[in-house]
């Protein structure tokens, strides 16, 4: 049996401003080991999508990021490897939680019912057609139970089941589900990846409410475009392709 590679080195820190910085500047020193995990109890500065703020409570959460190398991967194909990742957590998360729904919200944070219990920044390196290396970001909420930044629908682990988890060994069983899914993308079965990524996500095949080109619509999400673009379908049958900055999902 091959050795596991997601986790296969933990580095862990006191505190520090963002684990995804800190794997950034030790890959311009050096090159480590695919796999290895920047961890630590204490994250000054955690960063969200668009630069948002990511809280957490000193020792209550997993504040991680991994180093990888998918260099057999092609450029223009980098978003499957946000959907593994977002599918990772999803399936960790269903190994643990199971009369709650749990889904992506596009593009990769993660929900338990209308609450956000995770999120992911993956920050890529491209070198020509094909990667150079890639930081996977992951936030996940596991023994907080007070929230104070104006995040709108925070939620936790614990909030949810009413049980204390022990943070390492959350890691430990993350790491496996992170191993399954990278191990579909390396060999190359997508048709797995972007079905359980397209059927995974926050209202899927549902007409909601969004705001798009600063109109409030009622669209259902369709399909996911090969460069991870949300495709939506509006009650008028009009398709709308869009990027993150230009809709917003309208939870009430």
């Amino acid at each position: 049996m091959s050795q596991r590679i997601i986790g296969n080195k933990i580095i862990e820190l006191k505190s520090v401003d963002s684990t995804n910085n800190y794997a950034i500047n030790l890959l311009k020193k050096q090159k480590f080991n695919e796999g290895t995990i920047i961890y630590t109890s204490k994250q000054l500065s955690g960063k969200g999508q668009d630069n948002n703020y990511w809280e957490s409570e000193q020792g209550k959460n997993l504040t991680i990021s991994i180093i990888l190398y998918p260099k057999f991967l092609a450029a223009e194909k980098q978003f499957l490897l946000n959907m593994i990742i977002s599918l990772s957590v999803s399936d960790y998360l269903k190994s643990i939680i199971k009369n709650h729904k749990i889904s992506i919200k596009w593009p990769n944070d993660i929900y338990i019912d209308n609450g956000k219990v995770a999120g992911i920044l993956i920050s890529n390196t491209i070198q020509g057609e094909l990667f150079e290396n890639a930081i996977i970001g992951i936030g996940l909420n596991i023994n907080q139970l007070v929230f104070s930044s104006d995040a709108p629908n925070p939620v936790s682990l614990k909030m949810i089941t009413g049980k204390n988890f022990h943070i390492k060994k959350c890691l430990n069983n993350l790491c496996i589900y992170i191993e399954k899914r990278y191990e579909q993308l390396r060999n190359g079965l997508t048709d797995i990846i972007n079905y359980d990524y397209l059927t995974s996500l926050f209202w899927h095949e549902s007409f909601q409410k969004y705001k798009y080109d600063n109109n409030i619509i009622t669209a259902k999400i369709t399909g996911i475009s090969e460069f991870g673009k949300l495709i939506l379908i509006t009650k008028e049958k009009h398709t709308i392709e869009c990027d993150l900055k230009e809709i917003t999902f309208i939870i009430e």
